[in-house]
């Protein structure tokens, strides 16, 4: 597999990724930066790919704990190799697995970027690696969530980004198991429908919903805003329990 070596998080990290099909794009990095890890805790990145978000997280936070798994053996095996070449494979491991069978629990967050598209409903890439990455297989949306949940110990916080579109559906199966549920809308631009939503909450929280104010990713002109630009490029978080109605940042670690 050929691979091409790219910087994120303002170059404090570089990821190794297939030069063809499947590539981490910018939605990995907003989704690890609404995670509320603190140090000494342990997460999980269900479906981490290449690692981006797992390292973006443990990059951000010192002293917590990453574990990733992604059914994907050859991106895996990039995760590993981009852990080591950024000196956070003490505490970022990664390995491939089912998440039908995978049994590990206790994490203090999970994080979630799923294959997006429902099978039934999608056009397959021929390349395998982005097929796999994109589109549902045997594990559906729901299994993702069932997954999260049972993963994470009472308390924790659980983390999907998703297709706007889905966010209902998504928002429904979370509500089964976790409390606390706040929704940040992604926007490409102010004015502009929702792309992608990420979706937290929190097994053992009261039920409720909360809708964020939502988030414009470009300007009209289509550089990032300040606040797209200081999540990717300055590592800063954007932890969604703190959030009122106005998008506000903590600084960056």
């Amino acid at each position: 597999m050929e691979t091409s070596t790219d910087r994120v998080l303002g170059n404090r990290l570089q990821l190794m990724q297939p030069r063809d099909g499947y590539r981490a794009a910018i939605d990995p990095v907003l989704l690890a930066a609404t995670i509320p890890a603190k140090e000494g805790q342990r997460v999980l990145d269900l479906g981490c790919g290449v690692g981006t978000a797992a390292l973006c997280l443990a990059a951000r936070v010192a002293g917590i704990a990453v574990h990733g798994i992604d059914l994907q053996p050859a991106l895996v095996a990039l995760a590993v190799r981009n852990a080591a070449a950024n000196g956070l494979a003490d505490r970022v491991t990664f390995a491939a697995g089912d998440l039908l069978a995978f049994k590990d629990g206790g994490f203090d967050h999970v994080l979630v970027n799923p294959p997006y598209l429902a099978r039934e409903t999608a056009s397959i890439s021929p390349n395998p690696i982005k097929a796999l990455a994109n589109v549902e297989g045997e594990a559906k949306l729901r299994h993702w969530v069932e997954a999260a949940i049972a993963a994470v110990k009472p308390g924790g916080s659980v983390t999907f980004i998703h297709r706007a579109d889905r966010a209902g559906e998504l928002c429904a199966l979370m509500a089964a198991g976790l409390g606390n549920l706040r929704q940040l809308p992604l926007l490409p631009r102010a004015g502009a429908g929702a792309k992608r939503v990420i979706l937290q909450g929190e097994r053992g929280a009261p039920p409720g919903f909360r809708m964020l104010q939502a988030w414009p990713l470009h300007e009209a002109d289509g550089r990032f805003t300040a606040l797209t630009d200081a999540v990717l490029r300055e590592a800063a978080a954007l932890p969604l329990n703190e959030l009122s109605q106005e998008l506000s940042l903590t600084d960056p670690a």
